[in-house]
């Protein structure tokens, strides 16, 4: 734990010191780049009030500035929000977005740990933290992040199990945002967060799964069903055991069947023989 932080002390360490380099390179543009300094500034000052419209540039609250003098980056980083100046003939700028931006993962088809494929996609959602690092140090930090995802969710889900992605969702987000923000760390990206969308199984595979489900219910509604079988059995054998100690008692039970069939089909008529009779009938 302690070497993790130690690493993560020292990379954000040579960030900074990576991006204050970057800002402080204006002082080397040398005689000539100061040459055509001053000669700018001449010529925006003899040319005024004309010259003023191209000097002033305005940028929005959610928008940076960075500004190249000669085409190094100008001291100080990014500029605004609001009015900043610039000389027309020697200063370019770039406008940055700081906005949070999401962009869709396409399916991925990941081979899993145990051998099966399954087309995964995702969400991600980034911003840019550093406006000095994010144009100086790669050309498309859009497309790159984006490329970026989407090799971190086939290098993360290749070292799970098919169970483990249907089940673990949230681990295997939290570890893509993990490993995206760290490998962007150095572009000026900073990743919010990351989330596993829709896992797409194989239709073989889904009528499998489904079949060992429905063979599992089936086997439980027989474990259930037979055990009903056994309490429904124990009940009787206590019943007959209670009419054979009380002769009454089969007779009102006699009754009340009579009652039950006259409720529910009124043309219905029961006349009860004794067994014993028949079997007097048998022996003669």
């Amino acid at each position: 734990m302690e070497d993790g932080r130690e690493t993560a002390a020292m990379r954000q360490q040579k960030r900074k010191d990576r991006q204050i380099a970057l800002e402080n390179t204006d002082s080397d543009i040398g005689l000539c780049g100061w040459i055509l300094v001053i000669f700018s500034i001449l010529l925006t000052l003899l040319t005024l009030p004309l010259s003023i419209w191209m000097c002033i540039k305005i940028v929005k609250e959610y928008e940076r500035a960075i500004i190249f003098r000669l085409g190094r980056i100008l001291r100080g980083g990014a500029k605004g929000p609001g009015l900043f100046f610039i000389l027309p003939c020697t200063d370019s700028f770039i406008n940055v977005d700081m906005r949070t931006i999401t962009f869709d993962i396409p399916p991925q088809e990941v081979l899993t740990k145990d051998s099966v494929t399954v087309s995964v996609d995702g969400v991600v959602y980034y911003r840019v933290q550093n406006a000095t690092l994010a144009v100086a140090n790669i050309t498309n930090a859009d497309a790159a992040t984006r490329l970026l995802a989407q090799t971190t969710l086939r290098n993360v889900l290749g070292t799970k199990n098919l169970a483990e992605i249907l089940s673990d969702r949230e681990e295997i987000a939290h570890s893509m945002q993990s490993t995206l923000d760290d490998a962007t760390d150095d572009w000026g990206i900073k990743v919010e967060r990351v989330e596993i969308k829709d896992v797409k199984l194989p239709q073989q595979l889904q009528r499998a799964m489904a079949a060992e489900a429905e063979a599992t219910r089936e086997a439980r509604a027989k474990v259930i069903a037979a055990e009903g079988e056994m309490n429904a059995s124990r009940a009787l054998k206590e019943a007959s055991l209670v009419i054979a100690e009380s002769p009454s008692a089969l007779q009102l039970r006699y009754l009340q069947t009579l009652n039950t069939i006259a409720a529910e089909k009124n043309s219905t008529i029961i006349f009860p023989l004794p067994i014993d009779m028949m079997q007097s009938f048998m022996k003669h």
